[in-house]
């Protein structure tokens, strides 16, 4: 298997994850009324789970530098 074809899989499962981040029966899980350094629960969520999302994107898009560099 090729690193192309393994960071696509990557790639996909995250989206996946995505999907299930963000989905109407989790994020009711964190419909509730309370508040996290001022901010309700449900838009802490959101937004941290968004962050780790993108994060995780950044992670596995990002080129290794020890690997073979393509020429110019």
């Amino acid at each position: 298997m090729n690193p192309s074809s393994r960071r696509s899989q990557r790639l996909a499962a995250l989206f996946l994850l995505g999907c299930v981040l963000f989905n109407y029966p989790l994020m009711y899980l964190f419909s509730v009324d309370g508040r996290i350094f001022g901010i309700p629960v449900l838009f802490a969520y959101l937004f941290g789970a968004w962050a780790a999302l993108i994060a995780l994107i950044a992670l596995v898009s990002e080129k290794r530098a020890d690997g073979p560099r393509p020429p110019r």
